[in-house]
């Protein structure tokens, strides 16, 4: 499968399968997102990267469908979510997966168990088929023979690929990471990202990947996207985003901490807002 930057060399425009358009986004009076701009391609993988409170799990939630956008807007598929009503929601929910940072497999469960759930609770195949189609995912994914542990038996790497079993098992269109190497020895975080890249190859996925992980994301990515403090600093390949002129760019990749300016007065402020007067 070529991948996006292939395709544009080819001549072909790709098509964008989600569209963020001046996307804003509160907690409360909190401002979270700022005028957030973003297209991903069909058939790419995308890596969002970004400190500790940058908007990387807001943003998330905006694609999954789990917020909707307080202004500006977010397509997926073609459709603008502010605009869908709730059942066709859910509908395009069925048509993306989810692999979460620790995993989230069900304890009571076996792993079989965990990847046929969606199976069971999505749709009317007999029980057989379940059973076949939620093995079939765990050979993707080189846990066969494991299906009859439970999740408390299994490695953080075993844990991590379970999850990504039941993500794909409904083969989706598009697959959301969120932090897949996280915990991970550095080769079982290896593994890991070469099986990413063969799942877009093989079923031809998009795939959005948030990660603090650099050797990860530039092992895998096709573009990153970096945030901070709610706003797209950068988005390109990885060698541009390697090359980025931007201080904040370069301090995140070098791991360096940023010189914090305290203004005495917002200071003052902070720690007395509320307070009631004696």
């Amino acid at each position: 499968m070529n991948t996006p930057a292939e395709k544009a060399s080819g001549g072909g425009q790709p098509e964008a399968l989600i569209q963020v358009e001046n996307l804003e986004a509160y907690y409360g009076d909190r401002h979270i997102l700022h005028e957030v701009n973003l297209s991903i391609e069909e058939g790419e993988i995308r890596v969002v990267m970004g400190g500790s409170g940058s908007g990387k799990s807001t943003l998330l939630r905006h694609l999954l469908l789990l917020n909707r956008p307080a202004s500006g807007s977010v397509r997926l598929f073609g459709k603008d979510i502010n605009r869908l009503p709730a059942r066709e929601l859910q509908q395009l929910r069925r048509r993306m997966g989810v692999s979460f940072q620790g995993g989230a497999l069900f304890n009571s469960l076996t792993v079989e168990e965990n990847v046929a759930f969606p199976l069971r609770e999505h749709t009317r195949l007999d029980e057989n088929t379940i059973r076949i189609m939620a093995r079939m995912k765990l050979e993707v994914v080189n846990l066969a023979g494991f299906e009859k542990l439970m999740p408390a038996q299994l490695s953080g790497g075993m844990i991590k690929r379970a999850a990504l079993a039941r993500a794909i098992v409904m083969d989706p269109s598009l697959l959301f990471f969120d932090e897949p190497s996280a915990g991970l020895d550095p080769v079982v975080s290896a593994d890991l990202d070469e099986l990413i890249l063969r799942l877009r190859e093989a079923m031809g996925m998009t795939i959005i990947v948030v990660t603090h992980e650099l050797d990860s994301a530039f092992r895998i990515a096709d573009r990153i996207t970096v945030l901070d403090k709610g706003r797209i600093l950068i988005t390109g390949t990885v060698d541009e985003v390697r090359n980025s002129e931007n201080a904040r760019v370069q301090n995140l990749l070098n791991r360096r901490a940023e010189d914090v300016l305290v203004d005495p007065d917002e200071y003052l402020q902070r720690l007395t807002d509320d307070l009631t007067e004696i």
